[in-house]
């Protein structure tokens, strides 16, 4: 049986909450203002994704992989305005005991150690899984600000990986960082 984290999580400032089929508008607002600084790292940031109909099928279908156990995906609030700070993810994709994090951050909220803190508590919480020993976040060598944040956190640079990039800023190049 497969481990599930809890659904609300506290960072300083802010809350990662389970993504919802509701909060869907509100993702599809933040991508939207987002859609310029996503572009180059995200290849979904497209159009398409800030429409709050395609957001509200994402929330139905985080909701379905959440409950089967194969994906945690929650959305950062502002802890004083609601306000979306972005997204986070921890993802079974990586191994049967690993977990991979993905995130992503509003424009306005950068630089800010929103994201710093929230990969931070999502190590922590990923690691007092009982079935999970190791964590994963990838990130394009290109992206510095992303790569960043596992450096901050202690993670190490395991390996680099050729990949095809997907993205307008993406590189040939995939960095693998590992919890130590």
């Amino acid at each position: 049986m497969r481990s599930a984290p809890a659904e609300r999580l506290l960072v300083d400032g802010a809350e990662l909450a389970r993504l919802r089929q509701s909060d869907g508008d509100d993702v599809a607002a933040a991508v939207r203002v987002g859609l310029i600084h996503l572009r180059p790292w995200m290849p979904w940031a497209t159009e398409a994704a800030a429409d709050p109909v395609a957001q509200r099928a994402r929330g139905r279908e985080a909701e379905l992989h959440w409950d089967q156990g194969s994906d945690y995906s929650y959305v950062l609030r502002h802890s004083e305005n609601g306000a979306i700070l972005g997204m986070f993810g921890l993802h079974r994709r990586v191994g049967p005991t690993a977990l991979e994090i993905g995130y992503w951050l509003h424009p306005d909220y950068l630089g800010r150690g929103y994201a710093t803190r929230s990969v931070g508590v999502l190590t922590e919480v990923a690691l007092s899984l009982g079935d999970v020993d190791r964590i994963e976040i990838h990130t394009d060598e290109a992206n510095k600000a992303s790569a960043a944040i596992p450096r901050r956190l202690g993670y190490r640079l395991d390996r680099i990986e050729p990949k095809t990039p997907q993205a307008s800023g993406e590189t040939d190049r995939k960095q693998i960082w590992v919890t130590p």
